[in-house]
């Protein structure tokens, strides 16, 4: 039998754990990890044109990192995790309307384009590698596909522990959940640290804005939930067992 403490416990460490996977998808499937908020560009033909030439080549499936980081400077772009999105208007032209309407136009990252290395000055291969920048851009893929792969994973252990009627399992749960939630943070820490060395060798555009997106902080607030969830699960578990060692040396003595 379990207390009813403990099984307290474990249902609001369920709801914490549901809560974050929830925030941590769709963070990861979400491109507003990153925004920029650029000058409204002039309205001259010259540059309408450097415009539209500027959106094809930011929507091309071998676009390197230099052109598509220009269109999210100059277009109001948003990066995510596995999007870059930027503003253009409706119509595939700049100058003929005085207040054209704008729309978001989102290209997904290739799977490829997510392993490929990273240089020293964005698109020039001959700049030699950055292996930082690699590794920090390799991470924030990676580590929420681990979080969620280890929230699935206790989950999959709770179901197997609450056929067997034992809460001793739920140790275990609680550990996976905590890698779960280091995960996580490592990978907003990862996203900030490679956005801010790709800011340092880039040319910012003049009166560029930029600042974190919403997306970005649903994942910061799913680590703490996690965390907090591995806490109650290790916390009934261990409870749990010490109270039973206790009742188990009462009945002997």
């Amino acid at each position: 039998m379990v207390d009813n403490r403990y099984a307290t416990a474990l249902v609001i460490g369920s709801v914490l754990s549901l809560l974050a996977t929830v925030y941590l998808s769709v963070a990861v499937g979400t491109q507003h990890w990153y925004q920029y908020h650029s000058q409204p560009a002039s309205n001259d033909a010259n540059n309408g044109s450097d415009l539209q030439t500027l959106r094809q080549d930011f929507e091309a499936e071998d676009v390197d990192e230099r052109i598509y980081s220009v269109a999210l400077f100059r277009l109001n772009g948003t990066l995510g995790l596995w999007w870059r999105c930027i503003l253009v208007p409706k119509h595939s032209y700049w100058s003929k309307e005085p207040d054209p309407i704008m729309v978001t136009k989102c290209q997904a990252f290739t799977l490829p384009q997510q392993w490929e290395s990273k240089y020293k000055s964005p698109g020039n291969i001959n700049s030699g590698e950055d292996l930082l920048r690699t590794y920090l851009w390799k991470c924030q893929f990676l580590f929420p596909l681990v979080s969620v792969g280890l929230v699935f994973l206790a989950a999959l252990i709770g179901v197997c522990a609450c056929l067997c009627r034992s809460i001793t399992p739920t140790l275990f749960v609680g550990l996976l959940h905590l890698l779960a939630g280091l995960c996580s943070m490592a990978t907003v820490c990862c996203f900030l640290a490679g956005v801010h060395l790709f800011h340092e060798i880039s040319e910012l555009p003049e009166g560029m804005d930029y600042s974190p997106g919403w997306s970005l902080f649903l994942a910061l607030v799913s680590s703490p939930l996690q965390i907090m969830a591995a806490a109650l699960f290790i916390w009934a578990a261990r409870s749990h067992r010490q109270h039973y060692t206790r009742m188990t040396a009462y009945r002997v003595a």
